[in-house]
């Protein structure tokens, strides 16, 4: 990680973010994964570009609709942290090693982002949740709208549980809207 997104995330966690959840980004390559595949933010960094794009459009919504949170870091720390199952989900395959120069830098690798053929958990929203609970005391709205963040982007068989969680946390709608919105309309 650079100093720069070291200042982006203290500005938007504030006290949430401790050198624990640091290590913890650091050790699941969270920094360096790529969001997707085949879709937005599929590069190497694309899912911390994603997140943050995600986490600074919940702030704005948030702001320009008076939404109200469980906590007030909370729109932080579900953007920045939605998609925490990717880090399991993709891995960066080499095609081409590239060259080693003197001191170990490695220039001219090629490679690209493949679906991990043995991930730990299977799930989205839900092994996010899963992933982030060894680490942060989520609230329940905080869980719920990681969990529901896909919308009706899921199975259909979901899309009752979905819309329960809605009523029951407003804001898991507004989530998803700012997910929509970095990936489709920003394009992160």
């Amino acid at each position: 990680m650079m100093n720069n997104d070291y200042v982006k995330l203290q500005e938007l966690l504030g006290d949430y973010c401790t050198h624990e959840l640091i290590a913890f980004l650091h050790e699941h390559n969270y920094f360096t994964c790529s969001a997707s595949v085949k879709h937005h933010g599929n590069e190497t960094g694309g899912l911390f570009a994603h997140s943050m794009a995600v986490a600074k459009t919940l702030i704005d919504l948030t702001n320009k609709l008076g939404l109200v949170w469980q906590r007030e870091e909370s729109p932080a720390i579900i953007g920045l942290l939605h998609d925490m199952c990717k880090t399991d989900d993709y891995v960066y395959v080499v095609d081409s090693p590239g060259k080693e120069l003197f001191g170990g830098a490695v220039v001219n690798e090629v490679g690209h982002w493949d679906y991990n053929p043995e991930p730990i958990l299977k799930g989205h929203g839900d092994k996010s949740v899963l992933m982030l609970s060894s680490i942060l005391q989520l609230t329940e709205e905080e869980m719920y709208c990681i969990r529901f963040h896909m919308g009706a982007f899921t199975d259909s068989s979901e899309w009752k549980f979905y819309t329960n969680a809605v009523h029951k946390f407003n804001n898991v709608l507004w989530v998803h809207q700012a997910d929509m919105i970095a990936a489709h309309c920003l394009g992160v």
